[in-house]
């Protein structure tokens, strides 16, 4: 089985945070979102990973060779292909065209899940959705009286499903998949001036492909930073019990709250940390009180009260009593 993954995207709604990081390599819990998705991806696969196909921007050599890294830690060879004009999610797929064969999953690294299953290889197409309460922002199916998925719509301007497509497929025909995109590219069919999946999916089912609804435990949106701070909550509390603090942390008359992580290098003087909290490595909390909070690498914060935050690499804080959103590289002191 072969995995593919579009993150070419630039991140709009997380900056100040994707200014200088791509999004799905920013943390959740320890880990960058994308090797979150790929690891939970591959406990439900049921199937050796043959390649993982990740459809990037430019981001450059060391980023490159960090998601080689994350392919080899599943028993996986990675791959990188580039879309450099975003044109939509059935195009972004399509510049991975070299692994879209045998069976594949296409997974977008803007969503993590929670699921305790196996993928059901026996259908020709599983769609992962879950019921949202405002779907006019997503692809959404409908259901025919036999469970199966009777039609796609892209973000509907009038109510016809609130099962929203979550950007997790299981297809057993990757070569099929890739036709039924080139049609769409050859034909420049758009919608709303893109070239969407949901078209090509339409395309199969009405040549008798049958697409299934998936369903996970939960779903969780990495696409804002309140988003991603309450997702790392959520994954911090999946992993409670494990040891998410590094060996050589310094706590110094400080107390870490479970579930927290903690990377290497990181020195807490008389703080409180957590519960709920995500340290990067090389950080320094003093004085402070810090819960509900993503810090990213080698930064520091002092005589701060900061619940429900982002606060960058390389970031200085002292003397804040609120909510942040920092990027890296930031200094903010009172």
């Amino acid at each position: 089985m072969n995995i593919i993954i579009p993150m070419a995207g630039m991140g709009k709604r997380m900056r100040p945070h994707t200014l200088t990081i791509p999004k799905p390599l920013i943390p959740i819990a320890g880990k960058p979102i994308v090797q979150r998705l790929v690891e939970d991806i591959a406990k439900v696969c049921g199937k050796p990973i043959h390649e993982i196909a990740f459809i990037i921007g430019r981001f450059g050599p060391e980023v490159e060779a960090h998601l080689i890294q994350v392919a080899a830690e599943v028993g996986a060879k990675g791959r990188i292909f580039y879309q450099d004009e975003a044109l939509g999610t059935a195009h972004a797929v399509q510049c991975a065209k070299e692994c879209l064969n045998g069976e594949v999953v296409v997974a977008f690294a803007d969503t993590l899940f929670k699921a305790d299953f196996t993928i059901d290889t026996s259908k020709d197409g599983v769609i992962f959705v879950q019921q949202v309460a405002d779907p006019t922002a997503f692809g959404v199916v409908t259901i025919g009286s036999d469970g199966h998925i009777e039609g796609f719509v892209e973000k509907p301007k009038t109510f016809v499903s609130d099962l929203a497509i979550i950007g997790i497929y299981y297809f057993k025909d990757g070569g099929y998949l890739k036709n039924e995109i080139q049609y769409l590219l050859d034909n420049n069919i758009r919608d709303k001036g893109e070239y969407q999946i949901t078209n090509a999916l339409e395309n199969m089912k009405n040549k008798g492909t049958r697409f299934f609804p998936g369903s996970v435990s939960e779903w969780l949106d990495c696409g804002n930073s309140d988003a991603t701070v309450y997702t790392n909550t959520r994954y911090l509390s999946y992993l409670e019990g494990q040891n998410l603090m590094a060996s050589d942390v310094v706590l110094e008359h400080s107390v870490v709250i479970q579930p927290s992580y903690v990377g290497k290098g990181v020195k807490i003087t008389r703080s409180v940390v957590g519960p709920y909290a995500s340290i990067g490595d090389g950080s320094q909390i003093t004085d402070s009180r810090i819960k509900e909070t993503i810090v990213l690498k080698n930064s520091s914060i002092k005589n701060s009260m900061i619940s429900g935050s982002m606060v960058g690499n390389h970031t200085s804080v002292e003397g804040k009593m609120n909510k942040l959103s920092l990027g890296d590289y930031s200094t903010l002191a009172e």
